[in-house]
């Protein structure tokens, strides 16, 4: 079996602003494609087996950017359903319902921890099953969950691992043990 590497996307409006983008399509900012562009001499010595991304366009287009134009949609690697959510930043969602977060709060006509969990736990059947190296671009809680499930640990554990955008993060093995090997470089 080989490593996972995973990349979040570039920056977006609402990535820098704090606002929960799930199913809104915004595109990378300049600064965001810059950055992606800025991933490519970093990933340029991997050699993946298969080279996953999110639907999404801020995703797609850090793949592309970073060296991986050919990467295969993953529906599985959506972020969150932030539900009625979308948009909000924590701090806007905690005037209504205090002390929310994704981790611990059940999210409006979005997806429950279990969702989560089941779709990210196919990525990671995926990645088990690859001749090699899986590299995947996606997003930040959906990554964080990606990484916990990866250890063996529930989804809410998640809210122990901050992920920055267009950083690299590895996951791989010590013996026959899952581990984190690199995170938010």
């Amino acid at each position: 079996m080989g490593d996972l590497h995973l990349v979040r996307h570039g920056p977006t409006e609402w990535s820098r602003s704090g606002r929960h983008t799930s199913e809104t399509d915004l595109p990378l900012l300049p600064e965001g494609e810059e950055a992606a562009r800025a991933l490519r001499p970093r990933l340029a010595d991997l050699a993946p087996a298969l080279v996953l991304t999110s639907p999404r366009q801020r995703a797609r287009r850090t793949a592309e950017l970073a060296g991986f134009p050919d990467a295969v949609v993953d529906p599985d690697l959506v972020e969150w359903g932030y539900g009625a959510y979308e948009g909000y930043t924590t701090e806007e969602i905690r005037r209504h319902d205090a002390g929310w977060t994704i981790w611990s709060h059940p999210v409006p006509g979005g997806e429950a921890e279990t969702e989560v969990g089941v779709r990210l736990d196919r990525v990671i059947d995926r990645a088990i099953r690859a001749d090699g190296d899986l590299l995947v671009f996606g997003h930040g809680h959906a990554l964080r969950a990606l990484a916990v499930r990866w250890l063996g640990l529930p989804v809410r554990a998640g809210h122990y691992l901050a992920l920055d955008t267009a950083t690299v993060s590895t996951l791989s093995y010590e013996r026959e043990s899952p581990v984190l090997l690199r995170w938010n470089a």
